[in-house]
């Protein structure tokens, strides 16, 4: 027995149909609608609008190694700044391209769009990380302490002890008093030379190494100087107090040379600008240039885009 449709069947039915048909007609429009003018000037666009991304990524990496390498923190704060601005012109032409891909393109570029903007998340990490760390340029700031003052200071002691031992030449404790001497000398300056390695080493273990050594050679001096510092011909010498007080300068510039060689800002950054950023960076190149060539490719009806061939 067959049964009939009732009204509201009908009516759902009919409705379905409208809607499919209204579907097609989209569908239809946006195929057929545009002109193949139309159609390569859409192309243009978005081909324009990938090149464009390229552009802005390839600036941004290299503002980013501009901000990393610069030697102030004005330069690096300033490269800083372009390479987040560069890498924002990308973020927008991804919104713009995948609006536009909204509208018409194939799937395949819609793939290819979303792998890009996963990969480009990650740049965008990295990058973040990276920026944060070269514009505060410890590394540089620890160089600069210690082949400045730090080093003024360890010349004022050099000197000072110099004229300790002059004054003490026809003393009878002269011998033990130049031994003393030339010891807290020579240990300040194993201190010293300890300190340049250490800012430039990425391994934490190797600086905790070069550390205690530092603190070896810093017993030597201290216990050298308090050695002198008990002869009786010394009570109130002054250049023994300036010896004295220019060691402990130094060791005050010791310790913060010490603290920024351990954030190690511009070793970390470089280190990722040359591996984690520098890979990421080829991998985001490769996908706008696949997404670029899958709209170079798309087929338009009555453009030829092959040579013109040669007639017999």
């Amino acid at each position: 027995m067959t049964m009939k449709p009732g009204g509201k069947d009908v009516f759902w039915m009919a409705f379905g149909a409208a809607m499919l048909l209204a579907v097609m007609l989209v569908v239809l429009h946006v195929q057929k609608g545009q002109s193949p003018a139309d159609q390569l000037a859409f192309k243009a666009k978005r081909v324009d609008l990938v090149e464009r991304m390229r552009l802005a990524l390839a600036s941004a990496s290299e503002a980013e190694k501009s901000a990393v390498m610069a030697i102030t923190d004005e330069d690096s704060q300033k490269y800083a700044d372009q390479a987040r601005a560069a890498t924002a012109e990308v973020n927008q032409g991804s919104k713009e391209l995948s609006d536009l891909l909204q509208m018409g393109g194939v799937a395949n570029e819609k793939e290819l769009l979303a792998q890009f903007s996963k990969v480009f998340a990650e740049f965008q990490h990295i990058d973040s990380d990276l920026l944060v760390l070269a514009v505060k340029n410890t590394n540089l700031k620890a160089y600069s302490l210690a082949f400045g003052p730090a080093a003024a200071t360890l010349q004022e002691m050099d000197t000072a002890l110099s004229h300790v031992v002059e004054k003490s030449a026809v003393a009878p404790e002269a011998r033990n008093i130049a031994l003393l001497a030339f010891g807290a000398q020579t240990a300040a300056l194993r201190v010293q030379a300890l300190l340049a390695p250490h800012i430039a080493e990425e391994s934490d273990q190797k600086m905790d190494e070069m550390e205690a050594r530092m603190t070896k050679e810093d017993q030597t001096v201290r216990k050298d100087l308090d050695e002198l510092a008990k002869l009786p011909m010394f009570s109130g010498d002054t250049d023994l107090a300036t010896a004295t007080a220019s060691y402990a300068n130094f060791s005050k510039l010791r310790t913060q040379i010490l603290a920024l060689s351990r954030e190690n800002t511009n070793v970390r950054s470089l280190a990722i600008s040359l591996n984690q950023k520098r890979k990421v960076m080829l991998v985001c190149q490769d996908a706008l240039a696949a997404l670029q060539q899958a709209i170079l490719q798309e087929h338009i009806d009555g453009v030829n885009y092959g040579p013109p061939s040669n007639p017999r």
